[in-house]
């Protein structure tokens, strides 16, 4: 069974950091693009930033600055670093993935979200 798993929220103060994980599980034959979403109570989900399989990264405006994503190929894993982290950041964070589950048969992932929360 193929399923991303994440890890690594918490409770923070602001101006502090946090890094996440997730991590493609299963019979994989490769990753391709990842990256993450956040949802915050009573707001649309939106993009924080993703990571195509060449390794370009790209942010959205409100993460650029602060958080750095990156990837380890071999560990079919992606990683947000999330530093100077501010009230306005709390959400549930989701990873999203594009996996290879054969040469040809592409498929999109969800995570279940891992929990940010940034006090002032």
């Amino acid at each position: 069974q193929v399923q991303l798993v994440e890890s690594g929220g918490g409770l923070v103060q602001a101006g502090g950091s946090l890094r996440l994980s997730c991590a493609a599980q299963g019979d994989i034959y490769a990753t391709n693009l990842m990256g993450w979403f956040r949802q915050a109570p009573g707001k649309q989900r939106e993009r924080v930033a993703r990571i195509t399989g060449g390794g370009s990264p790209m942010y959205a405006e409100s993460s650029k600055d602060r958080f750095t994503i990156s990837r380890d190929f071999a560990k079919n894993t992606v990683y947000l670093q999330m530093n100077n982290l501010k009230p306005e950041d709390t959400a549930v964070y989701v990873c999203n993935a594009a996996l290879l589950i054969t040469l040809t048969d592409r498929r999109e992932y969800w995570g279940r979200g891992t929990q940010v929360t940034v006090s002032s």
